[in-house]
Order: structure tokens, then C-alpha cells, then sequence
């Protein structure tokens, strides 16, 4: 793996969580330049910037529900390296609602997670698109989830949102051809802190009635991410689950 990314810059929306910052630490140790991207994890962001392998690595704040903030965070891109390779989206947010519970899935939770998980993705692929043109072959990566599809999810606003960013990657896919190769990876439940009030206990229990009786760790999405990136050359517009066969 050492040296399969040498010579790419790699900007990491949402590097400073929990699977971006393994992808991150993965792309890095592979030779790719790694910008990360954060919102709030500003000390983890640094801390992570400065313990990659290999030099020039940083860390710059983007809210991706904010456009102007994006096309600042792209601008610092461009004039610290001229270029982007590849781009991964993995920022996102969610609010827990029981899918029954239609009352509390107020238009406020709503276009929060729309905002966070599909706009902001959208606006941050609008905004380095052009970069990546020019940096042909360059990929871009959306960390979506099996929820999507399986309509199993944090809330049903969620499920929705990640439908809807699956199929901005299969549209953009096309669209951005043969430029740019744009893919989906859709993890089950992680062993991260990114659903509130989800607990340790509940991600292994989960983990454990995976057909393949595993729990899935930010480690694991990081190693797929880099493989769609670094070994799958003709693939694009797909999306590749990471949830021990969760959703069969």
C-alpha cells in the first residue's frame, strides 16, 4: 500500500470524526497529502494533522451546511496545493427519531439532516468540481449507508437523506465522466459516537447478529474507502456496503 497515493492531494470533509479521521490516517499512509476537513473538531483536527505519515498535511474549517464557508475551505485548497485528487465526504449529521414516531420528525430535524447529508455534499462536489476535472482521473467518495436502502436508520428523514445522496452518486457519476469517478460507501453501524445516545453496548450487540457476527469499526469504511479509490479503476455510480452482511 506504501506509496500507492504518492504525489495526490486528498481533502477529507469531515476528517476530524471518526471514520474520517481512519480515512484520513489510511490515505496518508498510502503517500496522498491529506487536507482535513472539519466544523467543530478543531484541537482533534490538529492533533490528527500533525501524527499522519508523510508532509504538508492540514487542517481547515468548513461547514458544509454553509456555502460561502465551502468556497472559502476550497479557495485554501487550491492556494496551499493547486489541486484536489480526491475528495471524501464523510461529514454529516443526524437526529434520532423512532421511524413510528412521526410527530417528533419535525421540518426543523428535517432540513437539518437534508442540509448536512445531501446539500452540503452536493454544494462541497459543485465547489471542487473543477479542481477535479483538472486533476483528471480524480474520484470522489460519499460516505452514504445501507440505510438507504434498508429503511433501518437513526430516522426516517436520515433514510431518506442517504437514498437521496446514493442517487446524486449515481447521477453525478454520469455527469462528471470520464473526468471523475464518484462512488458511494455505506456502512452499517460503526463502532463510532455518531448516533447521540447510541451506545457501546448496542453497536456490539448489532454487530454480533451480523450474518458475519462482526461489529464494524471506522477502520474497516477506511479500508474500503482506499480500495475504491486505489484498486477499482472502473468502477463508478455504485455504492459498496460495509456492514458485515447487515443488510442481506
Amino acid at each position: 500500500m506504501s506509496g500507492q497515493l504518492a504525489g495526490k492531494i486528498a481533502v477529507v470533509v469531515g476528517g476530524s470524526g471518526g471514520i474520517g479521521a481512519a480515512t484520513c490516517e489510511k490515505l496518508a499512509a498510502a503517500g496522498a497529502t491529506v487536507v482535513i476537513g472539519y466544523r467543530s473538531g478543531q484541537d482533534r483536527a490538529r492533533a490528527l494533522a500533525s501524527t499522519l505519515p508523510g508532509q504538508n498535511h492540514s487542517a481547515l474549517s468548513v461547514s458544509v451546511t454553509d456555502s460561502a464557508s465551502i468556497t472559502a475551505f476550497r479557495d485554501a485548497v487550491q492556494d496551499r496545493h493547486g489541486r484536489t485528487d480526491i475528495l471524501v465526504n464523510a461529514a454529516g449529521t443526524t437526529t434520532p427519531v423512532p421511524h413510528g414516531d412521526l410527530d417528533s420528525l419535525t421540518d426543523t430535524i428535517i432540513d437539518e439532516v437534508f442540509a448536512s447529508n445531501w446539500r452540503g455534499v452536493f454544494a462541497t462536489i459543485r465547489a471542487f468540481a473543477p479542481m477535479l476535472r483538472a486533476s483528471r482521473p480524480a474520484v470522489i467518495i460519499n460516505v452514504s449507508s445501507i440505510a438507504a436502502y434498508k429503511g433501518f436508520g437513526s430516522s426516517v428523514a436520515y433514510c431518506g437523506a442517504k437514498a437521496a445522496l446514493d442517487s446524486m452518486t449515481h447521477t453525478l457519476a454520469l455527469a462528471l465522466a470520464p473526468d471523475v469517478r464518484v462512488l458511494s460507501v455505506s456502512p452499517g453501524m460503526v463502532a463510532t459516537g455518531f448516533v447521540p445516545g447510541r451506545t457501546a453496548e448496542q453497536i456490539e450487540k448489532a454487530g454480533s447478529a451480523t450474518p458475519l457476527g462482526l461489529t464494524a469499526q471506522p477502520s474497516d469504511v477506511a479500508d474500503t474507502i482506499y480500495a475504491a479509490i486505489a484498486h477499482m479503476p472502473l468502477s463508478t455510480g455504485i455504492r459498496i456496503a460495509v456492514d458485515a452482511g447487515r443488510a442481506l
